[in-house]
């Protein structure tokens, strides 16, 4: 069992949240509450007052943002997966009054009240901070990690994401490790590199700019773009990357974080759209969008680890960032 937090949701069904957790939209963190406390989507639905297909589609929507699913089934009673499970308590969006092995395939109410529990024996607890997506990248790993060392938790908060946000979690005692995005080593900051998730452009299949043999700077720059919401922190991270590689794309005709939306807007033709990481593996498997072949490689946005002033003083920490780089 992973441990966390819990938080109540509010009357307002708006979950508490740290503020920094902007990536994915809110409606779409809120569904998510909502489908851990339901129980299905159908009970979700008729909560929210909605069609069952609207809650099943904000939830895939997320589930390609983040770059892994949340749930096994969404027919029926829904059942978290490990990283949704991992996921829900690291956005603290579980009843402050769930009990520790509550089962997410029935719904609160119908729940019976969780027999006396012995004291369970201290656990050394990691702080791990890092973009959501990145958790996909190395779930197996950290759960792979607490399996063999049964006396450590590992507790993730999903809302780092630049170097400014790594600085400050490791320095105000948030994280014991942080990952986030760079374009290069930030200067006064140690870190390591860990790897690189190449930038790329995508249009619909029908789009001219998809069409064409090679793509230029010029060419983009007369086309409207597509892009994520204005507080949304990856859209920072990708407009830093086109300003290095010298892209000035045309005036936005979409700005949303609903990747259904998106992937909409991208097969009308409606402009082209930057990702990198998992957003963008999943958009090159899709029918009618294609990525564009430009005349020049874009930016890479690195993936760096670093470590708080005192993990040398905490072997479990550093073998656990030793870990996570196998």
């Amino acid at each position: 069992m992973y441990d966390c937090a819990k938080i109540a949701l509010n009357p307002a069904r708006h979950f508490l949240y740290q503020t920094g957790m902007q990536s994915p939209s809110l409606r779409q963190l809120d569904i998510f509450a909502q489908m851990v406390a339901a129980g299905s989507v159908a009970r979700c639905a008729d909560m929210l007052g909605v069609t069952a297909d609207e809650i099943a589609r904000d939830i895939a929507s997320l589930e390609m943002r983040l770059g892994y699913r949340l749930f096994e089934d969404m027919s029926g009673s829904v059942r978290l997966t490990p990283a949704g499970r991992k996921t829900a308590q690291a956005m603290t969006l579980l009843s402050q009054d769930a009990p520790e092995d509550w089962d997410e395939t029935a719904a609160p109410a119908e729940a019976p009240p969780p027999l006396p529990q012995p004291p369970a024996p201290q656990r050394q607890t990691i702080m791990l901070a890092a973009p959501a997506p990145i958790f996909g990248h190395f779930q197996d790993a950290l759960s792979a990690f607490e399996a063999a060392n049964e006396d450590i938790a590992i507790t993730l908060d999903l809302h780092v994401q630049s170097v400014t946000d790594a600085a400050a979690a490791l320095r105000e005692g948030r994280a014991d490790i942080a990952y986030f995005y760079a374009l290069e080593e930030p200067a006064g900051f140690a870190s390591r590199y860990g790897w690189s998730e190449p930038l790329s452009l995508y249009a619909g299949a029908a789009h001219p700019l998809a069409q064409a043999d090679s793509v230029s700077r010029e060419d983009l720059a007369v086309t409207p773009m597509l892009a994520l919401e204005r507080r949304n922190p990856m859209r920072h991270i990708i407009e830093d990357a086109l300003a290095r590689g010298r892209v000035q794309l045309g005036a936005p005709a979409l700005e949303s974080d609903d990747m259904f939306a998106v992937m909409t807007a991208l097969r009308a033709g409606t402009g082209i759209f930057a990702a990198f990481g998992a957003l963008a593996r999943d958009l090159g498997r899709m029918d009618g969008i294609e990525r564009l072949r430009l005349d020049s490689q874009l930016p890479a946005i690195e993936v760096r680890q670093a470590l708080g002033a005192r993990a040398a003083e905490t072997p479990a920490v550093e073998a656990l960032a030793e870990f996570l780089f196998l």
